[in-house]
């Protein structure tokens, strides 16, 4: 039953911002193939770059730029993160009390942002040479924000009251 539930989230959507990483030296050798690297063992599957599509100065980002990553999960990858997220990840979140209700907007996107990856049980934290936070979004099927609420709450996901 719960599977016939999981299959009303269209697709889970992964976004990682390396704004700050950027300026660090050595950024295209070292540190985004490792990004890219943890990215893809939380994911499942090797993430897509977006680059800047124009130069802002005070940012100190040239057209082209690589400013975040993105991997976007469907079929059974989502599945199982969806698993990971609520009974593994989500409980292992510092002072976690619930996800509010303000983080589902009115199309009934669940947005979650995570400060760190190291909530994965995938990352080693020992190993890791990088930190960074990611976001990810659960899209709902029915685009209703009481809906996704309702569905939310029967798969499990721990909303505030």
């Amino acid at each position: 039953m719960r599977q016939q539930h999981i299959r009303q989230i269209e697709k889970i959507v992964v976004n990682i911002g390396v704004g700050k990483l950027r300026h660090e030296t050595q950024f295209e050798d070292k540190i985004l193939p490792e990004v890219i690297r943890e990215l893809s063992l939380i994911t499942g599957q090797k993430p897509a770059t977006r680059q800047a599509k124009k130069s802002i100065a005070g940012f100190k980002i040239r057209t082209g730029d690589i400013v975040g990553l993105t991997a976007t999960l469907r079929g059974k990858r989502k599945e199982d993160f969806f698993k990971r997220l609520v009974a593994i990840v989500i409980p292992r979140t510092k002072d976690f009390r619930g996800i509010g209700l303000n983080g589902i907007d009115r199309s009934g996107n669940l947005n979650l942002g995570l400060r760190e990856q190291f909530v994965f049980p995938e990352i080693n934290a020992d190993i890791s040479k990088v930190r960074f936070g990611l976001e990810i979004t659960l899209v709902p099927r029915e685009r209703n924000r009481e809906t996704a609420i309702d569905l939310y709450r029967e798969l499990g996901v721990p909303l505030k009251k």
